[in-house]
């Protein structure tokens, strides 16, 4: 197969003429790292097997394309599925889009010589591009997932490259130390954060996303154990960490009273329905001012407009509306979430924008992060 010259097509477009990454991209096959994979269905609602060895011009244009190919829904992985199977569920592991790894490579600020750690390993993409750039004794690849590293490390070694694979769950446990650390998958502010924090090194970089956020966090770590750094003017929607093969259940019978109960708040409210998972910024600021809300969103005849918020403490509102009409809101539980969000976006409107990107971050030992810019500040993580 042919595969030079998608390579580096996909090489000039999420590279410049004059990136130290130009020729890795364009000498990394891909394909072989990604044989099979998913696809929504015509309906949307279930995952279809695509097998590249089946139909090698659809393999080239899949993983030669600037897009995340995801190998992995629920605990199925495509590697194990049959050609008939449907699968169900979240997705749980891709193939990152090629873009997107060296924009996270580029915030890690990779050098000669450096140990790097990729937190993260789906497809080994990752892996491959730092290892073919600083040298493959150089880099550490971890993931929860045992398939994933061990599938990644037999396609990779037949490439040639030989980094290390661990397998552990990085919120528990991260062996080594590491002067660079490269996550592609949100990470947990709190004590979810204090094992990946432990293990860079001093003076260590760590590039990463916090979870259920699309902010992408950089910083060094000091000799009394804080990471310093900001919010780039970036930003990045990776799947949160998961301690298993799959995701805990999602907060389904709240959704479903959501969507149906009257509420104890009836208003109408002030902006249109919005798809907030899809508005990053606005997803992004929703999690700093109230931690752990999950999000539905769904149209009707491309006119009817609903979207859903629920907490863990069994807060909810549901905003539904015709198109960009003012909604009907109607929320209930300890927390007004409707309301939060209004906030959000009446500041954002008043004031043309976010203090989010560009902001200031520390990140203390304990794994709490905070947040500052200009007169605004903000903490997200529990110490406890």
């Amino acid at each position: 197969m042919d595969w030079h010259g998608p390579a580096e097509r996909l090489a000039d477009q999420v590279t410049d003429p004059d990136s130290r990454w130009l020729s890795t991209v364009a000498n990394v096959p891909r394909h072989e790292l990604v044989p099979r994979w998913w696809e929504r269905d015509a309906n949307g609602s279930d995952w279809v097997l695509r097998d590249g060895a089946s139909d090698p011009g659809a393999w080239l244009r899949a993983a030669y394309s600037d897009r995340s190919l995801i190998t992995k829904v629920g605990a199925l992985h495509a590697d194990h599925a049959r050609i008939e199977d449907r699968a169900h569920g979240r997705p749980t592991s891709s193939a990152t889009m090629p873009g997107l790894v060296v924009r996270m490579l580029r915030h890690g600020r990779l050098g000669d010589g450096l140990s790097v750690l990729d937190l993260g390993t789906g497809s080994g993409g990752l892996t491959a591009y730092a290892a073919r750039r600083i040298g493959d004794q150089h880099v550490t690849s971890l993931d929860v997932d045992s398939h994933l590293t061990r599938a990644a490390g037999e396609r990779l070694a037949r490439l040639g490259i030989f980094p290390h694979f661990v397998t552990a769950d990085a919120t528990e446990h991260v062996p080594g130390t590491y002067k660079r650390i490269v996550s592609t998958v949100g990470l947990p502010a709190g004590a979810g954060l204090r094992p990946i924090l432990g293990a860079l090194a001093p003076g260590g970089r760590i590039a990463t996303t916090l979870g259920r956020t699309c902010l992408i966090v950089t910083g060094w770590k000091h000799a009394n154990g804080d990471v310093v750094g900001r919010v780039e003017r970036d930003m990045a929607g990776f799947m949160v960490t998961r301690p298993g093969d799959d995701y805990p259940p999602e907060l389904t019978e709240l959704f479903a009273f959501a969507r149906s109960a009257d509420g104890e708040e009836v208003s109408t409210g002030r902006y249109p329905v919005v798809d907030v998972a899809n508005a990053w910024e606005l997803r992004s600021m929703l999690e700093l001012t109230v931690p752990g809300v999950e999000l539905a969103y769904g149209e009707l005849d491309d006119q009817s407009r609903t979207t859903c918020l629920v907490h863990p403490d069994g807060s909810w509102a549901r905003a539904s509306a015709e198109w960009a009409d003012p909604p009907e809101v109607r929320q209930g539980g300890p927390q007004k979430l409707w309301t939060a969000l209004e906030r959000i976006r009446n500041r954002l409107n008043v004031e043309g924008s976010l203090p989010l990107l560009g902001a200031q971050v520390r990140i203390t030992p304990d794994g709490v992060c905070h947040f500052s810019r200009g007169g605004w500040s903000a903490s997200l993580g529990d110490a406890a």
